[in-house]
């Protein structure tokens, strides 16, 4: 690659180590691509065949799955490596079941995609929606692997459509096939020179239509929500809580139920730091009462697609900062959902405000409206009814991208 290119990636190294001195994300990243190369040859030997997925944290994941299950479904024998980039992916999910060996994806160095790609050997490799790393699609292509991408989006602001974007076009160029999630991102490969290209929809449409008919029951989340209008806060981040906490605070006819992003000490200390109504973090719950609480905090990972089947209304975080976490999660289960200003990049969450079963705020103030528009049941209804019908029409992406792939031999 370009040496820009790989000055800029070890520059992106330097400032990770660095930052790993006081950020305990940026420090379990470090440690676990300590592990990286041991794992592989640990898990993986010369005669294994496998099929690598990239996912770089986990929304992507979620994207991906659909993908793994099918792939098992059709050859339960065939291996599957899992890598992601950020902790947020890899702690979570990295004793998944379905996948053989699990490791971070080691820096898009030239030495460490020779060592990785040496190690791993795969045959095929399927990378989740942004994954654009040069040195590791231009090695896979000398060698002859195809790579494929898949729930791809595009925009025209993208660097591939900008004069200066020629490198990265080039990238786009390494993939054996590009399935994207709409006909926009069709017609602007199209404009560069991409033809290798399918429309086939979002994987994560299927993820979560799944979640929500298999969600498991939540007890003390059900009684707690019993009998009161609940909103259900998804990955919230502090300029979320600040707008919907409020709100809160001074409206007793509702109850709340709060999954932040980050699960630290410091950010649950900032929510109750918030909060004026009496609150429970879900760890402490054993021999209490869910009648006496007005807040539930779910201080733990893994429950937060189920719990959203207790709410009448979904706010979902990210808004505020690089962009919403995940519509679809909370959207499939009939209700509206509101999110921040920075959601442009979402299909989904374009469309769902197109339709009215999703609301944008950029304020408190804007909050308040939309709150007062869903305080109306028959309205509040109606846009859920709108919400869950949009999702489970859009179902069916990874079929589509399964019928296309030579995963069998």
């Amino acid at each position: 690659m370009n040496p820009l290119y790989n000055f800029a990636i070890s520059a992106y190294k330097t400032a990770v180590k660095i930052a790993s001195v006081r950020n305990d994300k940026a420090k379990r990243m470090l440690d676990g691509h300590k592990e990286i190369f041991d794992i592989l040859k640990r898990n993986i030997s010369a005669t294994d065949d496998y099929i690598w997925i990239h996912a770089s944290s986990l929304g992507e994941f979620e994207q991906g799955r659909p993908i793994i299950e099918a792939i098992k479904n059709l050859n339960p024998k065939q291996k599957i490596l899992l890598t992601f980039f950020s902790p947020s992916g890899y702690d979570v999910r990295k004793n998944y079941p379905l996948a053989d060996t699990v490791c971070y994806l080691p820096f898009d160095l030239p030495g460490n995609v020779e060592k990785f790609l040496d190690l791993a050997h795969p045959r095929m490799a399927i990378f989740i929606k942004y994954e654009f790393w040069g040195n590791y699609l231009n090695a896979l292509n000398k060698r002859g692997i195809p790579v494929y991408i898949i729930s791809s989006i595009f925009r025209p602001t993208q660097i591939f459509f900008k004069p200066h974007g020629k490198m990265f076009r080039r990238m786009l160029g390494y993939y054996k096939h590009l399935f994207v999630q709409d006909e926009t991102s069709r017609k602007l490969l199209e404009g560069i020179g991409i033809t290798n290209v399918s429309v086939t929809g979002d994987t994560r449409f299927d993820r979560v239509i799944k979640i929500c008919d298999e969600s498991a029951e939540i007890p003390f989340a059900e009684k707690f929500a019993e009998g009161h209008r609940t909103m259900i806060a998804g990955s919230s981040w502090p300029h979320d809580e600040d707008i919907f906490i409020e709100y809160f605070n001074t409206h007793p006819d509702m109850k709340l139920i709060i999954a932040p992003h980050e699960i630290t000490d410091e950010h649950l200390a900032y929510i109750a730091s918030l909060l004026k109504r009496p609150a429970l973090r879900y760890s402490e719950r054993e021999g209490k009462n869910p009648a006496d609480y007005d807040c539930l905090i779910i201080d733990c990972f893994g429950l937060l697609a189920s719990i959203y089947r207790y709410g009448q209304i979904a706010y979902i975080g990210g808004g505020f900062g690089v962009g919403i976490h995940n519509v679809p999660e909370a959207a499939v289960y009939g209700i509206p959902v509101i999110f921040g200003p920075n959601f442009r990049k979402f299909k989904e969450a374009r469309d769902l405000l197109e339709a009215e079963g999703a609301y944008t705020i950029s304020n408190s103030d804007e909050f308040n409206a939309v709150m007062q528009l869903l305080g109306d049941d028959t309205k509040r209804e109606k846009s859920g009814k709108t919400a869950g019908k949009y999702i489970r029409r859009n179902a069916g992406a990874t079929k589509r991208i399964i019928d296309m792939l030579p995963i069998t031999k």
